[in-house]
């Protein structure tokens, strides 16, 4: 779920400001280049219900933290949500993805999202971007060695057949990695 959270933020080109855990959640704080709204993105780890259904409580704190630490926009996110808490969210405008739904994005935007991704994690990598595949020293003539460039190449076919899930895919396994990446060693 918490990848979800950093696919908005990728695909809407927000700012992650801080991140905060807390003991059943994840809080992101970002901001939105283009309209300079705060955002709060909450992501509910752990729900007290054994279904993992979220409740109306969980959106009314939201919506409650939202009102007083002044964000613009809510995005939850969590397994599920009770009909209740959906209700809840549409009457406060808190944007809801759960397991079985992500908001729809155009593909070209998913495309540049992962091509800037893509660019970071060579970098991080290998300590620079490379131009043609004969510059990556992962490539040879069986193809790549490398995951991050496999994934690259994959995304200019999914996204001439306009397979959009596909294309989320790649972006939320280039985020594993890049998180995967943060975590060894910190990459500015």
């Amino acid at each position: 779920m918490e990848l979800k959270a950093e696919l908005v933020i990728a695909i809407r080109e927000y700012e992650c400001k801080e991140r905060r855990r807390l003991d059943e959640r994840i809080d992101f704080i970002a901001s939105d280049a283009n309209s300079d709204d705060k955002i709060l993105l909450r992501v509910i780890t752990e729900s007290k219900s054994k279904t993992g259904v979220v409740g109306i409580d969980a959106v009314r704190n939201m919506a409650e933290t939202m009102k007083h630490e002044h964000y613009d926009k809510g995005v939850l996110i969590s397994k599920g949500f009770s009909a209740a808490a959906k209700r809840e969210m549409s009457q406060e405008s808190i944007q809801m993805i759960s397991e079985n739904y992500t908001p729809r994005f155009k593909p070209q935007k998913l495309y540049f999202a992962i091509q800037d991704y893509v660019d970071d994690l060579c970098k991080a990598k290998c300590g620079y971007i490379p131009k043609k595949k004969s510059d990556c020293k992962h490539y040879s003539e069986t193809g790549y060695s490398c995951k991050i460039r496999v994934i690259s190449d994959n995304v200019a076919f999914h996204l001439e057949r306009g397979w959009t899930n596909l294309l989320k895919n790649d972006l939320m396994r280039l985020l594993a990695m890049s998180n995967s990446i943060n975590n060894q060693v910190k990459v500015p």
